[in-house]
């Protein structure tokens, strides 16, 4: 029997077997999801300790929640870190709770079905073995740059020491996660195995234990002093094509820890340690984090109703129809797809084949989704289709037409979502005799990538179809932002003003380039001008007409001349820029004014107008605000959300700067008057 047999866990639950073998399922008491917090880990050392005086045969290390084996670090114990020292003491207590797992002189084995990330592939790599399921749902990797950071439990020491520098640091520098059978190729797990396989297989592992791997003399080679220069900038100058230095330090602080520390394995668990804890306790992981709970809020906005759809009908064979059309198949639903166009329908189909192969590989898989998403010119699939969704151009007259074809084939109890990007729901309602079922569904170009889905309901809308539409979007992995009604919704009314404001410098001689320049410094993750460029120019034009009607804006003439001369954007090879194999052809040039100065004029409408959609309550808070931002945009997270941003710059300030711009440049910087309540709240209501 085990020493500690009479002892009482929370979280753990100790079991050995006939065979000398423990078995450790980790079930965090009042949580549906494994993570380490500070309890789980301690817990987990007084087991370890206990062992000491009699070992076990072997250690298997399993969950015993159905959705995954460890997620990761508690990240809300993060936000409660107040110091440095605080942090560091937190991280190395980790390290040493893990070492006591690879230290045990006997086999250990982490056994992986769902989620392993983050901390739950540190304690993993712990282990002397690590067994996982080759289902899809298996994921293992190291995300924590996400967050700021970088793995803090020994993970840069192990990752690196077990799959070589290369593989291991491209694991942690991109977030990604792969899948069990990946990660067996890769070598990060010894063995992918079905799930009905993984309690035989740990065993057979603990009873007859194999020679652990380790990687090649050419996976090594990289790490040797000679070679770790070059490797390291290399990695520099690939990571810097994608995030800068002074937005985002985590990446460049894990390059400079291995290269500078990865020849000494005891001074490199030593400076992790204070790697992770500089960075934890830095602005940009404080944001990130921010973003992080944001994700989690919108993700549970789609988890409230029970309704499980399984037929999708998308009506308009355009881009954006077929793009939703094929990411709903890729997520399991069978589709049928409308259009009068045969050709349009054939390129759907060949569009959507190509997603499949690149997300799926497997050629039975690909045919698979293939058999799910059915052409379907006269729209047969409307009577069976748990959600009809209508993408056709933005026309309402156009959208009113379809409907009133549609109506009395629906299923009484169907959801019907209009795809538009800025008509309100009144306008649109008005040629159904249920108005109350139809809801906006606003997905954003690509579809592949943007996780966004604005949720829209008027003041008529069913409260039950705006339930099921929010659990739609989650049932599809994107996150649903519920929005209130109103012309342009929250993302496009908000993103507008900047584009315009960048289109309005163009006008005045500052060059594309330098506006995109100055946007991208401040952190966005694409200018202005080329972001218009690749939306299309048709649609930003259509889309300012419309909003152009309910709110003080003027639609620039450049626009209207660019579109008018077929200079549609990237789609058309030429718009504000020339594009060479969809690539943009960027002439230099040097603005007058400093590119600060650019970006400030650029944020500062966008800041404005989301103030403005804060006052007129377009969503509940602030917090969805900011969120429906970052997500839908793609507004630099390490600020934490346009609002997050504006309070940590002060109200008040940014209020007196745009009164400076209204006076150089006109009525467009006039200040909404959302700013005087954000002053007064940040005065304690004076």
């Amino acid at each position: 029997m085990m020493a500690n047999d009479q002892v009482s866990y929370r979280h753990w639950r100790p079991e050995q077997d006939s065979e000398g073998i423990v078995w450790l399922t980790l079930d965090r008491a009042d949580s549906g999801t494994n993570a380490l917090s500070r309890e789980v880990l301690e817990e987990l050392a007084l087991l370890l300790d206990n062992f000491a005086g009699s070992p076990p045969r072997g250690v298997v290390i399993r969950s015993g929640k159905t959705n995954g084996f460890i997620a990761g670090a508690d990240v809300h114990e993060f936000t409660r870190i107040t110091s440095h020292a605080e942090a560091l003491e937190l991280i190395q207590r980790g390290q040493s709770i893990l070492t006591k797992i690879e230290q045990l002189p006997v086999p250990t084995v982490a056994m992986i079905s769902g989620f392993c990330l983050g901390g739950g592939l540190e304690l993993a790599l712990a282990c002397r073995y690590r067994i996982a399921a080759s289902t899809p749902e298996t994921k293992l990797g190291a995300p924590e740059v996400q967050l700021g950071i970088h793995p803090g439990f020994g993970g840069t020491v192990r990752l690196t020491r077990l799959l070589g520098p290369v593989a291991a640091l491209d694991l942690m520098l991109t977030g990604r996660a792969i899948d069990g059978r990946k990660a067996k190729q890769l070598g990060l797990v010894d063995y992918a195995v079905p799930e009905r396989q993984l309690v035989n297989a740990a065993r057979a592992t603990i009873l007859h234990p194999p020679t652990p791997k380790r990687p090649g003399l050419l996976q090594r080679l990289p790490g040797t002093a000679p070679l770790r220069p070059l490797l390291a900038w290399y990695l520099r100058r690939s990571v810097a094509s994608k995030a800068a230095l002074q937005h985002y330090p985590a990446p460049y602080a894990l390059i400079d820890l291995w290269q500078r520390y990865s020849g000494n394995l005891a001074t490199m668990y030593l400076e992790e340690a204070r790697s992770v804890a500089t960075l934890i306790t830095s602005s940009t992981a404080r944001n990130l984090l921010r973003v992080f709970f944001l994700q989690e809020r919108l993700k549970t906005e789609g988890r409230g109703a029970d309704f499980k759809p399984r037929y999708v009908h998308l009506i308009g064979g355009g881009t954006m129809g077929g793009d939703i059309a094929a990411w709903c198949v890729l997520q399991g639903f069978h589709v049928t797809i409308q259009d009068l166009d045969h050709g349009r329908l054939a390129k759907v189909v060949q569009r959507a084949a190509g997603l499949f192969k690149k997300k799926l590989r497997s050629p039975r898989l690909v045919q698979a989704a293939l058999d799910r998403l059915i052409p379907d010119r006269d729209g047969a699939g409307i009577g069976r289709a748990d959600v009809v969704i209508e993408a056709i151009f933005e026309d309402a007259d156009a959208k009113r037409a379809l409907y009133r074809q549609i109506e009395p084939r629906l299923r009484p109890d169907a959801l019907l979502a209009t795809n538009t990007s800025s008509i309100p729901l009144e306008e649109l309602g008005q040629a159904l005799t249920r108005p109350g079922r139809l809801v906006g569904l606003h997905f954003f170009n690509p579809v592949a990538k943007m996780q966004l889905v604005e949720v829209v309901a008027a003041a008529g809308t069913d409260p039950a179809m705006v339930a099921r539409a929010m659990a739609f979007v989650g049932a599809i992995k994107r996150l649903p932002l519920p929005v209130k009604s109103s012309p342009g919704f929250l993302v496009n009314r908000i993103l507008l003003p900047y584009l315009l404001e960048a289109v309005a410098m163009e006008m005045e001689g500052i060059p594309a380039s330098a506006i995109d320049r100055a946007a991208v410094e401040f952190g966005m993750p694409m200018g202005p001008i080329l972001l218009a460029d690749t939306v299309g120019l048709d649609i930003c034009l259509s889309v300012a007409r419309i909003l152009a009607r309910h709110y003080p804006i003027e639609v620039p003439k450049r626009l209207e001349e660019l579109v008018a001369a077929g200079r549609l954007g990237r789609k058309s090879g030429h718009g504000f820029y020339d594009y060479k194999n969809q690539q943009p052809v960027m002439p230099s040039g040097k603005a007058a004014s400093p590119l600060s100065e650019l970006a400030e004029r650029l944020i500062l409408r966008l800041l404005n107008e989301a103030v403005a959609c804060l006052r007129e309550r377009v969503v509940a808070d602030g917090e969805l605000l900011d969120a429906g931002v970052i997500f839908g945009t793609g507004f630099a997270p390490f600020y934490g959300g346009p609002l997050h941003y504006l309070q940590t710059k002060g109200p008040e300030a940014l209020r007196q700067r745009l009164d400076d711009y209204a006076m150089r440049y006109g009525s467009r910087f006039t200040a909404d008057q959302g700013w005087a309540d954000l002053i007064a709240a940040g005065k304690g209501g004076a």
